[in-house]
Protein backbone atom coordinates (compact mmCIF):
# COMPACT_ATOMS: atom_id res chain seq x y z
CA UNK A 1 0.00 0.00 0.00
CA UNK A 2 1.20 3.38 -0.80
CA UNK A 3 0.36 6.67 1.27
CA UNK A 4 0.17 10.01 -0.20
CA UNK A 5 -0.68 12.97 1.65
CA UNK A 6 -1.94 15.86 -0.21
CA UNK A 7 -1.54 19.46 1.87
CA UNK A 8 -2.62 23.01 0.28
CA UNK A 9 0.47 25.49 0.35
CA UNK A 10 4.30 25.27 1.53
CA UNK A 11 5.45 25.12 4.77
CA UNK A 12 7.40 28.45 5.53
CA UNK A 13 8.67 27.40 8.83
CA UNK A 14 11.87 25.84 8.42
CA UNK A 15 11.92 23.74 11.74
CA UNK A 16 8.78 22.17 10.39
CA UNK A 17 9.77 21.98 7.57
CA UNK A 18 12.41 19.62 9.60
CA UNK A 19 10.70 17.64 11.35
CA UNK A 20 8.49 16.43 8.87
CA UNK A 21 11.18 15.78 6.86
CA UNK A 22 12.55 13.77 10.06
CA UNK A 23 9.42 11.82 10.70
CA UNK A 24 8.96 11.29 6.60
CA UNK A 25 12.13 9.68 6.52
CA UNK A 26 10.98 7.26 9.95
CA UNK A 27 7.95 6.43 8.12
CA UNK A 28 9.61 5.09 4.50
CA UNK A 29 10.91 2.22 6.78
CA UNK A 30 7.46 1.01 6.93
CA UNK A 31 5.54 1.95 3.71
CA UNK A 32 5.99 4.05 0.78
CA UNK A 33 4.88 7.29 1.61
CA UNK A 34 4.96 10.78 -0.02
CA UNK A 35 3.19 14.33 0.42
CA UNK A 36 2.29 16.19 -2.42
CA UNK A 37 1.67 20.16 -2.36
CA UNK A 38 -0.67 22.26 -4.02
CA UNK A 39 0.02 25.81 -4.64
CA UNK A 40 -1.79 28.42 -2.83
CA UNK A 41 -4.36 30.25 -4.83
CA UNK A 42 -3.16 33.61 -6.50
CA UNK A 43 -5.40 36.73 -5.64
CA UNK A 44 -7.39 35.29 -3.31
CA UNK A 45 -8.78 38.70 -1.89
CA UNK A 46 -11.29 38.79 -5.24
CA UNK A 47 -12.80 35.44 -4.01
CA UNK A 48 -15.13 34.43 -1.85
CA UNK A 49 -15.00 31.14 0.41
CA UNK A 50 -16.53 29.20 -2.00
CA UNK A 51 -15.03 29.89 -4.80
CA UNK A 52 -11.73 29.64 -3.58
CA UNK A 53 -12.53 25.97 -1.77
CA UNK A 54 -14.02 25.19 -5.30
CA UNK A 55 -10.50 26.12 -7.00
CA UNK A 56 -8.47 23.89 -4.06
CA UNK A 57 -11.30 21.18 -4.69
CA UNK A 58 -10.99 20.85 -8.53
CA UNK A 59 -6.32 20.79 -7.87
CA UNK A 60 -6.82 17.99 -4.92
CA UNK A 61 -9.28 15.69 -7.19
CA UNK A 62 -6.36 16.04 -9.86
CA UNK A 63 -4.29 14.44 -7.64
CA UNK A 64 -6.54 11.21 -6.77
CA UNK A 65 -7.24 8.58 -9.05
CA UNK A 66 -10.35 6.63 -9.10
CA UNK A 67 -8.83 3.45 -7.50
CA UNK A 68 -7.58 5.85 -4.54
CA UNK A 69 -9.20 5.58 -0.86
CA UNK A 70 -9.74 9.12 -0.37
CA UNK A 71 -9.56 10.24 3.57
CA UNK A 72 -10.16 14.30 4.78
CA UNK A 73 -8.55 15.78 7.80
CA UNK A 74 -11.42 17.31 8.94
CA UNK A 75 -13.03 19.17 12.06
CA UNK A 76 -15.91 17.38 11.73
CA UNK A 77 -14.24 14.23 11.29
CA UNK A 78 -14.01 11.21 13.59
CA UNK A 79 -11.57 11.00 16.63
CA UNK A 80 -8.88 8.33 17.05
CA UNK A 81 -6.69 7.64 19.93
CA UNK A 82 -3.50 6.15 18.26
CA UNK A 83 -4.35 2.84 18.85
CA UNK A 84 -7.12 2.70 17.47
CA UNK A 85 -5.85 4.95 14.37
CA UNK A 86 -3.09 2.22 13.61
CA UNK A 87 -6.29 -0.47 13.99
CA UNK A 88 -7.75 1.50 10.83
CA UNK A 89 -4.27 1.71 8.91
CA UNK A 90 -4.14 -2.20 9.58
CA UNK A 91 -7.53 -2.77 8.70
CA UNK A 92 -7.15 -0.55 5.51
CA UNK A 93 -3.91 -2.65 4.42
CA UNK A 94 -5.83 -5.56 5.24
CA UNK A 95 -8.26 -4.68 2.29
CA UNK A 96 -6.10 -4.21 -0.58
CA UNK A 97 -6.14 -0.67 -0.87
CA UNK A 98 -3.24 0.41 -3.59
CA UNK A 99 -3.19 4.19 -2.15
CA UNK A 100 -4.33 5.48 1.09
CA UNK A 101 -4.37 9.69 0.33
CA UNK A 102 -5.28 11.85 3.32
CA UNK A 103 -6.18 15.64 2.33
CA UNK A 104 -5.20 18.38 4.20
CA UNK A 105 -7.71 21.21 3.22
CA UNK A 106 -7.20 24.67 2.52
CA UNK A 107 -7.94 27.83 5.77
CA UNK A 108 -11.77 27.63 4.80
CA UNK A 109 -11.93 23.24 4.27
CA UNK A 110 -13.18 21.53 1.26
CA UNK A 111 -15.43 22.10 -1.44
CA UNK A 112 -18.81 20.13 -1.61
CA UNK A 113 -17.28 17.84 -4.40
CA UNK A 114 -13.81 17.08 -2.37
CA UNK A 115 -16.34 16.34 0.34
CA UNK A 116 -18.43 13.52 -2.25
CA UNK A 117 -15.32 11.82 -2.92
CA UNK A 118 -14.20 10.97 -0.18
CA UNK A 119 -14.36 7.87 2.15
CA UNK A 120 -13.73 9.77 5.37
CA UNK A 121 -12.86 12.09 7.28
CA UNK A 122 -10.75 12.40 10.18
CA UNK A 123 -10.11 14.94 13.34
CA UNK A 124 -6.93 14.84 15.28
CA UNK A 125 -8.14 16.99 17.36
CA UNK A 126 -11.18 19.44 18.05
CA UNK A 127 -8.79 22.27 19.08
CA UNK A 128 -7.47 24.12 16.09
CA UNK A 129 -4.24 24.01 14.85
CA UNK A 130 -2.32 25.57 11.72
CA UNK A 131 -2.18 23.44 8.66
CA UNK A 132 1.41 23.62 8.32
CA UNK A 133 1.51 22.26 11.48
CA UNK A 134 -1.20 19.83 11.05
CA UNK A 135 1.43 18.21 8.44
CA UNK A 136 3.45 17.17 11.31
CA UNK A 137 1.02 15.97 13.61
CA UNK A 138 -0.45 13.60 11.21
CA UNK A 139 2.48 12.52 9.45
CA UNK A 140 4.10 11.34 13.38
CA UNK A 141 0.88 9.84 13.96
CA UNK A 142 1.28 7.47 10.86
CA UNK A 143 4.40 6.83 12.05
CA UNK A 144 3.42 6.22 15.89
CA UNK A 145 0.55 3.94 13.92
CA UNK A 146 2.87 2.02 12.40
CA UNK A 147 5.09 1.03 15.27
CA UNK A 148 2.49 -0.17 17.42
CA UNK A 149 0.97 -2.36 14.83
CA UNK A 150 5.34 -3.30 14.93
CA UNK A 151 4.77 -3.69 18.66
CA UNK A 152 7.63 -1.16 18.78
CA UNK A 153 8.65 0.39 21.79
CA UNK A 154 7.75 4.39 20.51
CA UNK A 155 4.15 4.31 21.76
CA UNK A 156 3.76 3.69 25.72
CA UNK A 157 0.87 2.13 26.88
Amino acid sequence: MNIKLIVVGKTDDSHLTELIAQYTKRLSHYVNFSIEIIPDIKQTKNLSESKQKTKEGAQILSKVTPGDTLILLDEKGKQFSSVDFAAQLQKRMNSSIKQLVYVIGGPYGFSEEVYQKSQGKISLSMMTFSHQMIRLFFIEQLYRGFTILRNEPYHHR
